[in-house]
């Protein structure tokens, strides 16, 4: 199970292209609405009905935690107390945490960035704290995190998910039948 955390202001690109990609992979993925209801708006104005609550996921039981970016989006995410102590506890556990474009500073707030590589939404870098920024990749991943650097590099990203719970050749196969790089 993968859970995609959608707060007011996400980044609408980032969060449902890695839902549509993790799920043409057969990948269990649900989005889940951090705030007290399931309809969502993005940063753009797009209104979304999440799978579930945030009270009702079963985080023991998702292998990976996706955070969107977008703002306000993600300082929405970086106030919700439940979900830093969730990847924080992913973290030290050792499952799958990924954020893109602004959502990596969550992670760097949080300190699990410290000693790692990372990348986060251009002259953003700031917010990697303990973290070597790394500008020349669109994804990078370093251990059991997955960062990203925005609306751009979705596709990138979303692949890079695929790859981590399916493999290589899964990921590879479905970039084949997206026409994609």
């Amino acid at each position: 199970m993968v859970y995609v955390h959608l707060a007011e202001g996400f980044e609408e690109i980032e969060a449902l292209t890695v839902v549509d990609l993790l799920r043409r992979a057969e990948i269990d993925t649900e989005t889940v609405a951090v705030g007290d209801s399931r309809m969502v708006t993005g940063a753009h104005g797009i209104t979304v009905e999440a799978d579930i609550l945030q009270e009702q996921a079963d985080y023991s039981a998702a292998e990976m935690l996706v955070l969107p970016g977008g703002m306000p989006g993600t300082t929405n995410l970086m106030q919700n107390e439940t979900l830093g102590r969730e990847i924080q506890n992913y973290v030290q556990i050792g499952r799958w945490v990924a954020a893109i474009c602004a959502a990596p500073m969550v992670l760097g707030h949080l300190g699990v960035l410290e000693g790692r590589q990372a990348t986060i939404y251009p002259g953003m870098e700031v917010h990697l704290a303990g973290a070597t920024p790394i500008h020349e990749q669109k994804v990078v991943k370093d251990g059991r995190i997955i960062t990203s650097k925005g609306p751009g590099t979705a596709m990138d990203f979303a692949l890079e998910l695929v790859e981590a719970i399916k493999g290589k050749s899964t990921a590879d196969e479905l970039r084949g039948d997206l026409v994609f790089g």
